[in-house]
């Protein structure tokens, strides 16, 4: 259902005027006409940057001179941002890891170019924090996903009234017995407003005899409820096929952070090729609400 770049890989540590092994894992969006990518890094002391690039037509990107964040003094890394637009400001969650283990950090900026740091906004160990674009009754809503020895790799939903304070948490989707994503589950990119309600890329794992395989796949949650999962596709919309994807730092790997809905209809996706390389891709909005809608499977 996504139709790959031609000419994947969009971004790679060559691309980088610093020294990174890696380039993967980005969140991007559009500002002022511009694509902003957000992107991790890991450098030669095994330990990851969050650095940044700008594109014109959201394929051909070019990095700053310098890294965007970097871990703090009692942090070791910093990792898979997520960015999303709330009422003129851009809120940016990322993974921190630490002597501690990894908690989810929150940033903002109007421009990236001033960042803003706002809390820590979990308790530790939790992974892959995307923020809804809106309110709902007053309250930021977000999807996270802890690990839990009762309800392992799942995805959570929780509200806030002033982004630091988070609470009202349920689970809503959990992964499938004997389906593509049976191991765990992630929220992916920030979720995309439809007609036919909140549109969520998330991430799939299938353990198998060979390792692990990242897959990607959607969900459709309720307009006004969030909570409420309409319908979850049967099937993923993109597994790791190409050289790039099937081979590097983590082999069999294909994991968003970001996508960026445009004016026709089509959606932009982005995802890091076995931890190693950035690409893209395009599909329909209509055909992704579709499989959520005529083809799903429980949410849990």
């Amino acid at each position: 259902m996504i139709k790959r770049y031609a000419h994947n890989p969009i971004l790679t540590k060559a691309d980088i005027p610093y020294a990174v092994e890696t380039v993967h894992n980005a969140a991007v969006v559009k500002h002022e006409n511009e694509y902003i990518m957000l992107f991790r890094s890991h450098l030669r002391t095994g330990r990851s940057i969050i650095g940044l690039a700008r594109s014109g037509d959201g394929f051909h990107f070019t990095a700053d001179p310098a890294p965007f964040l970097a871990p703090g003094k009692e942090e070791f890394s910093v990792e898979d941002p997520r960015v999303t637009r709330v009422e003129g400001e851009y809120l940016i969650t990322y993974s921190v890891y630490s002597r501690n283990g990894v908690q989810i950090a929150l940033a903002k900026t109007q421009d990236f170019s001033h960042v803003e740091s706002v809390a820590l906004i979990t308790e530790a160990d939790y992974r892959n924090v995307v923020i809804f674009p809106e309110k709902f009754e007053g309250l930021y809503a977000r999807l996270d996903r802890p690990h839990s020895e009762i309800a392992p790799w799942s995805i959570w939903i929780s509200y806030s009234p002033d982004l630091r304070f988070w609470g009202e948490s349920q689970l809503i989707m959990r992964p499938v017995q004997y389906h593509w994503d049976e191991m765990k589950i992630g929220p992916g990119a920030p979720p995309i407003k439809t007609e036919q309600g909140w549109l969520s890329i998330y991430h799939g794992v299938f353990q198998t005899m060979d390792g692990s395989v990242y897959r990607l796949g959607v969900a459709l949650h309720d307009l006004q409820n969030p909570a409420k999962i309409i319908g979850v596709g049967d099937s993923w919309i993109l597994q790791p096929e190409d050289p790039w994807e099937l081979t590097g730092y983590v082999h069999n790997v294909v994991f968003t952070c970001g996508a960026v809905a445009e004016a026709d209809g089509t959606l932009k996706i982005y995802w890091g090729g076995a931890d190693t390389v950035m690409c893209a891709g395009e599909a329909n909005v209509c055909d992704l609400v579709a499989l959520c809608l005529d083809h799903a499977r429980p949410a849990k």
